[in-house]
């Protein structure tokens, strides 16, 4: 493997391309480990993105892909329509929220996002109500990298270069109501006076439910959704949750918004959906919303691809297939039980898990070289960002891979 040409001709995420951070080569990746070039195993503690629940290279996902890709690995979805995407939809139809039923297929979670954004702007045109253009969302947020996307995150975290570009959007700050804290009314009340005093330029509301993910890593109280639930109601706001990284479990429920039993307006969907084999999202709706649309205007080259159809239906029978539930909960009682006893330490302001969600918040994180260094003596991926030390692993993520993935994740919260 040519690193050399990596190095001088290849922009990795979130990187310069005249200074790049330092990579290291995959040679493979197998059930919860990555394996590097030379032979060292990683247990993967983010899965990838978020998106690996099931582990790598399930033999289920791999022969659906190699099954598709001998008959179809592609067709245009404008004006035909094919096997793997009824089925994905079929699918889809018996585990979603009741009343999301009008699925338009996507290429990742940002377009997901983007198309959420058009069917609430679309909606309100098609209603009568041209004027409302803006979206409401939340301070710590994170959507995605498209321009849209990037408009509804928290403008003052990683796209903050872009905001004489973006459009303006509305923010309020990030519930102050933690999970598993009383609720508190107070927490709803910038969001509620916001929707009370600009309902008539509020097109949609976009939010990750219960958990903030890449920009917060913040887990809030349920009760916050049905409030918002209430007050979208109240001015016929549309409501979109964007459960690309908290759909399919991650929370210990299927989608998180049913910690609260709230149903969105819109809901996007992904990572996961495919188990980190190919990429795909979802923005779905409800048929009161979509009605109205006359033509919805966005047509991506490779919406509906077979082969991604393909993985997904494979992983959407994976979930029905062992008891991701109790794995997620048993997860969950590790982090709980594990995380703790880096509180004490000088570095570390917050502890917190949800789920398969578990964070350590620092007031700083190590170095690019100190994290590399840690992750090849512990043997566990992990990338830290912003102020955060957190894993997400694999659902299937065995108990001592747990007690690993938290021993690295205290090493690099020791660093000074």
């Amino acid at each position: 493997m040519n690193k050399e040409t990596d190095k001088n001709h290849i922009w990795h995420p979130y990187t310069s391309i005249s200074h790049p951070r330092p990579v290291d080569a995959v040679a493979s990746t197998s059930g919860t480990h990555i394996y590097l070039e030379d032979g060292t195993p990683l247990i993967d503690g983010i899965s990838s993105w978020w998106c690996a629940a099931h582990g790598y290279c399930r033999p289920e996902i791999v022969h659906a892909i190699q099954e598709q890709a001998a008959k179809m690995p592609h067709v245009m979805f404008g004006g035909l329509t094919h096997g793997p995407a009824i089925d994905l939809a079929t699918r889809l139809l018996k585990i979603l929220p009741a009343g999301l039923e009008k699925i338009f297929y996507a290429d990742s979670g940002s377009i997901a996002v983007e198309c959420a954004i058009k069917m609430a702007l679309q909606y309100q045109n098609a209603v009568g109500r041209p004027g409302r253009t803006r979206i409401a969302a939340l301070l710590g947020g994170y959507h995605g990298d498209t321009i849209g996307a990037m408009s509804v995150s928290d403008p003052e975290e990683m796209h903050s270069i872009f905001r004489g570009v973006l459009p303006r959007q509305f923010f309020v700050p990030s519930p102050q109501c933690r999970f598993d804290e009383p609720w508190r009314e107070e927490a709803f009340e910038p969001m509620r006076e916001l929707l009370a005093n600009h309902s008539d330029e509020i097109a949609g509301v976009i939010l990750e439910p219960v958990f903030q993910g890449a920009n917060a890593m913040w887990f809030y109280h349920p009760e916050y959704l049905r409030r918002l639930r209430q007050e979208c109601d109240r001015h016929d706001i549309v409501l979109i949750f964007d459960e690309i990284a908290t759909g399919f479990g991650r929370t210990g429920e299927r989608f998180a918004c049913l910690h609260a039993g709230v149903t969105p307006d819109v809901m996007c969907v992904g990572k996961a959906l495919t188990a980190g084999a190919i990429t795909m999202a979802c923005a779905i709706t409800t048929k009161r919303i979509s009605d109205p649309i006359p033509v919805f205007l966005h047509g991506p080259t490779y919406m509906g691809n077979p082969l991604a159809c393909a993985a997904a239906c494979a992983s959407l029978d994976l979930f029905e297939s062992y008891d991701w539930k109790a794995n997620v909960k048993r997860i969950e009682k590790k982090l709980k039980e594990l995380l703790p006893k880096y509180r004490s330490l000088p570095n570390v302001q917050d502890v917190r898990a949800l789920g398969a969600v578990g964070v350590l918040d620092v007031k700083k994180i190590p170095d690019e070289e100190q994290v590399r260094r840690i992750v090849l003596e512990t043997g566990v991926w992990l990338r830290p960002e912003s102020h955060f030390i957190y894993t997400m692993p694999p659902f299937v993520t065995t108990d001592e891979e747990i007690e690993r993935i938290v021993d690295a994740m205290g090493r690099m919260a020791a660093v000074q």
